[in-house]
């Protein structure tokens, strides 16, 4: 671990810290013209498989908008290529996965056994933990077992996420089988990019607001409570993030993440008292508000630290990843009132 005793580290772990943390989902991206820039000579898949370029990636984010942790820079979908799922990136359709799966057969042919070939991540997290040593600490992340499966079957987005749900309810066995399989393959290599320097994991269940509190529960909670428990083997403070999730807080709670991601459906206060004040939680201000004048933007991070009250265990972010065409001035700027105004809570 490179900044173990960072103010986001030990936000992370609900201690108290001198003033709230503050980071971006997506903070290095298309809206940012350093990365466009870069974007220009390589693609996606190209920089994350370039330690070098990954972690250039990632530092310059972090140092343009002065936050208090970096995210590496790597695509969710990046286990599916060494379980044998190749998929590729189609212009303004997102990911497609050439060969859904759809049944038993399907997810019997899964590796497991090649997660050490994602290495090129743990490498570049390694390059971002030297560059920073203790000024601030490195994220490394990876998806969610129920969010990589619902793109392993629908074989890229979805508004209904159908033939995952059918999987569900029609093949539970397969369905846990998969989820089991995504589970050793993504826990070994988030822990991974803990040896290589990460102080903190954040899991991404961008997808799993479409299920009923019913359906997470028998068919996620246990799945992603298993991958916590083995991450915090690390030693490294878990993240666990959903988007349209407020319904879902309560059962999440009892994965024993270390902090629970807010989106911004759902006031900070109102979520945080849904989790019972059990861990740390972050969020969340609605990414769209980055487009409003300064005013409206400053009124309403405002009113999310307000929320907070200064109460150990709140990282400052968005409900979601930060959008193309954003000002990156905004940001900056967020960042930089986040980081005063909490000063001056109690």
């Amino acid at each position: 671990m490179s900044a173990p005793n960072s103010l986001f580290v030990r936000a992370c772990k609900s201690q108290p810290v001198e003033r709230t943390p503050v980071w971006f989902m997506r903070q290095a991206g298309r809206y940012m013209p350093e990365y466009r820039a870069v974007r220009k000579q390589y693609s996606l898949l190209e920089i994350c498989k370039k330690p070098a370029l990954a972690a250039e990636v990632t530092i310059t984010a972090a140092e343009i908008l002065q936050v208090d942790a970096a995210i590496i820079f790597a695509d969710l979908l990046l286990p599916l290529e060494v379980m044998g799922l190749p998929f590729h990136f189609s212009a303004g359709e997102g990911p497609v996965i050439e060969k859904p799966i759809r049944n038993a057969e399907d997810i019997a042919r899964l590796r497991t056994d090649r997660a050490g070939e994602l290495s090129y991540v743990s490498e570049a997290v390694s390059l971002v933990a030297k560059h920073f040593a203790e000024k601030i600490p490195v994220i490394g992340f990876c998806g969610a077992p129920f969010t990589l499966a619902s793109y392993m079957i629908e074989g890229g987005g979805s508004r209904h996420y159908l033939h995952a749900k059918k999987m569900m309810y029609n093949s539970p066995a397969a369905w846990d089988e998969l989820m089991r399989k995504l589970v050793d393959v993504t826990t070994e290599y988030s822990a991974a990019q803990v040896e290589a320097g990460a102080d903190v994991i954040q899991i991404f269940d961008s997808w799993v607001g479409c299920l009923s509190v019913d359906d997470y529960r028998r068919y996620v909670l246990p799945h992603v409570t298993a991958m916590v428990k083995l991450l915090q083997k690390t030693g490294a403070p878990i993240i666990y993030f959903g988007t349209d999730s407020a319904t879902l807080l309560p059962a999440m709670n009892e994965t024993g993440a270390d902090v629970i991601g807010l989106d911004w459906r759902i006031p900070l206060d109102q979520g945080w008292s849904a989790l019972n004040h059990r861990c740390a939680v972050q969020g969340n201000l609605d990414p769209a508000l980055l487009f409003a004048d300064w005013k409206e933007l400053k009124s309403r991070a405002e009113n999310i630290l307000c929320q907070a009250a200064g109460r150990p265990g709140h990282i400052f972010n968005l409900g979601h990843g930060i959008l193309p065409e954003t000002p990156v001035e905004n940001v900056r700027n967020l960042a930089r009132f986040v980081q005063e105004y909490s000063f001056r809570l109690p």
